[in-house]
This record gives C-alpha cells, structure tokens and sequence, in this order.
C-alpha cells in the first residue's frame, strides 16, 4: 500500500509559515485540519508543541509572540476548540503582541446550516482581532498568511484568526509561498521630534510613561539612553515593568494597580506627560485620572505606531505615529545643542527604590520578603510569567526586571496566563530561569498545561500563592460589602498543590513560612524539569499595597 501523501494545499499552507520564519506552533490536535498536522509531521523547521486546552494554546501563542516580536502561532479546531481560544486572542489584542490563530473548519458545502461546530469565525472574532476571515481558496493561501503576518506585526500589534475550510485543506494547487513580511519602517518626522524637544525643554516637571505597542530592546536601550540624557523621570504603563532597566537611574517604578503613591502625585502633577508606546489605558491610568485625562495646564506628548490611538481617548498636543525603536534611536541621537537637564529622574528613582524595598511584617510566609529572597537569589535575567491577582502585586512591587523580555503578564487581566506563559517562556529561551507565579484561583484556570511542560521537558518553577480564596474579588468584597456574613462565593476548598505537581512528574515542595520557601527555592533552583512550590498564606495578607481583612473592616 502506497503511503498517502500530505495534500498540496495543507503542505503550501506549512511552507508558508516556514518562509514567514515559524519556528514553533501550539495545538490541541483537531479532525478538522488533520492535513495540515501531516504536513507539519513531516518537517523539522517548526516544532509542534501539544497542549491540553486551547486557552494554554492561545496563551502560549500570545507570550512567544510577545518575546520574538513575530507572530505567535496556534491551531485550534472549530466551535469549542476556537471558542477556548478566544481568550488569547482577547489577550493578544489588548497586549498588542502579534499572534496568528489557525481554526479547522467545516468542509465548505457544510456552511450555514449549523453543522457539528459551525461558527461563523470572522464574525466572532472580529471584534477583538486586528483581522478575521476565512481561506476558500486554496491558490490565495500564500496571499493570506503574507497578510496575516503582514498585519500582525505592522503598526500596533494585534492578533489574526484565519479560519481554514476542511476541504479547503485537499485541494490540488499549484501556488508558491510569499516572501517574509516584515514590519514597515516607521520613523519619526523630524519637525515633530524637534517640536517635541521645544516643549520637553519649556516644562518644568515632565514624567515619561513607557511600554507596549512592539517595545524591544532596541526600544528599551535607546530610549533609556534618551531619558537618562534628559534626566527625566520614567514610569512604566502597566506590566511593561522590563521597558527600561530598573537599575537606571530615571526609573520611577511601574504604574497600574498597586502603584507608589509619590508617582501617582507626580504624574498627576506633571506639566508634560511623555507617552510613548502606552495605550494610556483604564489599568496603566487607574480609570484615566492618573494622569487625568485633560488638564488645561498639562501638555501630552503621544507616541504611538497606530494612528487611529493617536488622540482616540486622551487628547495629544503632539502625536506622532512612529515605531518604538526607530522614535527611540531618533530620541538617543537627537541633538539640537541646547542641553536639557532634570534633577527629578533621580528624586523619583530614589522615591522607588525606597518604595520597592520590603520590610519585614509578622505573617508566618512574608510574601515581601519572600520575593525580595527570590530576587537575590535567582538570575537577574529570571523571566517571571504571572496570570492576574493580588498574589502578583508581591513581583510587581519588589521584583526586578533586570532584562528583556523578563515579564509575561496580561494588561487585560486574564487569569490563568502565567502557567501556559512559562512554559513557551522557557522552550523559547531554555537556557534562562522561568518562574510561573500564580494564585490558587489563577492556577486552577490553566494548570493542567503542566503535563504540556512535563512532555515538553520545559525548565520552570511554578510557585503557587494560596490563600483559599479568590483573593483580589475578596479584597473588593471587603471594602463594599464588609464583614465575616457578607462574603459570597470567593471561598475556595483547594487540592494539595504539591503532591499535584508531583502528580504531573515535577519535583514539589510546601512552604508556610518565609523561612520554608527560601529553603524551596534553593532547592528547586539546583534542579531542573518541572518544580514546583506551594505556598500557602493567610487571607489577612491580601496585598502587597499591605491591604488586609481586618484593615477593611476597620475602615
């Protein structure tokens, strides 16, 4: 019997992504693209890495796009596999990371009669997807994969879902790959960044707010340069802590929740806001009234690769639409000859290194300090991957992102992203620490992709916060509704973290006291494959802001 051979058009599809330079895909194998897992069977360029849940496939998509700068990859099958998904495309668009998900779909001669999973994809997913369509035909493949690309790294980055018809995938076909795309040279005009020198120059305490929208190290190393020039202050928008390094001597800390309150004051306070990158988002502004959203004597300097976020919430009285790195290497090597110096980069430095600095309080596990142990104790180039709640206002606070990319967070809040997060963080760069830290709540959203890690022989540490509550949705609970009879639905009955981690083939441990977790951490830090530590707190110790049960009632 002669071996069946993998039909053209699902193969074209495979080199296409391999002319786009794809070198990785994360799946839940469906029936509905069975041609293109052939295909991608039958080479060595793309590693195909098998997932559990199609949220860990999309999440791990969104964080290796968030790395590499290209798109992440995903294939997903139709129905629920894509609707599943549709959380890391949400995340991927809000993030502004390129990403590409692949659904199987039904066979053409199937469409509109509500077949087994029908799902009308580029109406689904066109609200929180830069573009949705669906491949009929099997010549226009390489058209629509150059596109996806084209469109998932150009301006502000975004997410892509191509929904690929059953029979599509057979079809005979004699068309070529297109070649790479690449994003469009975006530099700054001149007379804009001279205007933008002229107002830098006239205000008296200006703020920078960096990060997002393709920042990279060319980004971050040119406008570090720029800013320490100047000796402006910096803060990051929310979770693009690793924007700048926190050693230089401009960084103001991180804004969002939780944030210093000397830098709320002085970005409140500032007569010129210098945004670069940032969205000027609800979380980075704290509801936009950080900085509000119009002050008549405020000037708002926007910097961003869209135009169409350009002066779309907060109005700019300059706006200019450029690529981060080509704005900050024109920033770094602008020099008009009139020197501008500031003294406040350094005051707000100081002001953060004070505010970033644990100090001991009487919990049994201390997460202050227990973070601060992780910091000297691992690599400085650690890359942390978190999900969303108050257990990572602990690594926001008094973690270092020392290198880039060092910080896999979502912007949008999504739960149940660190894990899925880690481990594309440590296929991608095997050689570095990667650390998973998650609440219980979190945890559970996503932690069967330990088997993912297992299978994949992934390096990571998983350290896993448990207050047997859903811990930020308590905090809120605590402050409108106060008292032991008003609380409804955050109390959680958790598993053995531990021996579940034990359970996936990773090595574990329990820590309750500050003392119990470093001893952990030495101990998972001279291992490697899977580790885990569960660390279980009290629900008093809500936050790192130092909010707590008994504070809120109080109040």
């Amino acid at each position: 019997m002669t071996a069946p051979v993998t039909p053209q058009a699902a193969q074209l599809l495979v080199d296409c992504l391999i002319e786009q330079g794809c070198d990785r895909v994360f799946t839940v194998p469906g029936e509905s693209f069975l041609q293109v897992l052939d295909g991608l069977g039958q080479q060595e360029t793309i590693d195909v890495v098998t997932c559990r849940q199609e949220g860990g496939v999309a999440f791990m998509a969104c964080a290796d796009g968030a790395m590499t700068g290209r798109p992440g990859v995903a294939f997903v099958t139709r129905g629920p596999g894509a609707t599943n998904a549709s959380i890391g495309v949400h995340v991927a668009m809000q993030d502004s990371q390129p990403m590409i998900l692949f659904v199987g779909d039904v066979d053409s001669e199937m469409r509109d009669r509500e077949g087994f999973q029908e799902v009308d994809f580029a109406a689904f997913f066109g609200p929180i997807a830069k573009w949705a369509a669906r491949i009929d035909s099997a010549d226009r493949i390489p058209e629509y994969i150059a596109r996806a690309y084209a469109t998932a790294v150009s301006g502000r980055p975004g997410p892509v879902v191509l929904a690929l018809p059953e029979d599509m995938l057979s079809r005979a076909t004699d068309a070529r790959p297109r070649p790479r795309a690449e994003r469009p040279a975006q530099a700054p005009c001149p007379d804009a960044m001279q205007a933008m020198m002229a107002l830098i120059a006239d205000a008296a305490s200006p703020v920078a707010i960096i990060g997002g929208a393709g920042w990279n190290a060319k980004a971050r190393e040119h406008f570090q340069l720029f800013a320490e020039r100047l000796g402006i202050p910096v803060a990051t928008a929310f979770r693009r802590q690793d924007a700048i390094a926190p050693s230089s001597p401009v960084y103001a800390g991180n804004l969002g929740y939780g944030p210093n309150p000397k830098l709320v004051e002085r970005v409140k306070n500032a007569d010129l806001i210098l945004a670069v990158g940032a969205r000027l988002g609800e979380a980075t502004t704290d509801g936009y009234t950080v900085p509000p959203l119009t002050a008549p004597d405020r000037t708002l300097i926007h910097i961003h690769p869209d135009p169409n976020e350009l002066g779309s919430v907060y109005p700019a009285d300059l706006a200019i639409c450029a690529a981060m790195d080509d704005f900050a290497e024109s920033a770094a090597l602008w020099d008009d000859g009139d020197a501008i110096d500031f003294d406040a980069g350094r005051e707000a430095h100081a002001e953060w290194e004070a505010w970033a600095t644990a100090h001991p309080n009487d919990h049994a596990l201390d997460m202050g300090q227990a973070v601060q142990f992780m910091r000297d104790t691992l690599p400085a180039d650690t890359i942390i991957c978190n999900g969303a709640g108050n257990f990572s206002g602990w690594w926001h606070r008094y973690w270092r992102y020392a290198g880039f990319p060092t910080q896999l967070a979502p912007t949008c809040g999504a739960m149940g992203y660190g894990v899925p997060a880690a481990v594309s963080a440590a296929l991608r760069f095997p050689d570095r620490t990667v650390v998973a830290v998650a609440g219980d709540g979190d945890f559970l959203m996503n932690g069967q992709e330990l088997a993912t890690a297992a299978q994949h022989g992934a390096n990571m540490i998983v350290i896993v916060v448990d207050n047997s509550a859903y811990g930020t949705i308590r905090m809120h609970q605590e402050r409108e509704f106060p008292g032991e009879e008003r609380i409804s639905a955050t109390r959680l009955a958790n598993p053995d973290f531990a021996a579940l981690g034990a359970a996936f083939g990773g090595w574990s441990a329990s820590a309750g006291t500050t003392q119990e977790f470093k001893d952990a951490l030495v101990a998972a830090q001279g291992r490697s494959g899977l580790r885990l530590i569960h660390c279980t707190i009290d629900i008093e110790q809500l936050a790192a802001s130092g909010a707590s049960v008994s504070g809120l009632r109080s109040r």
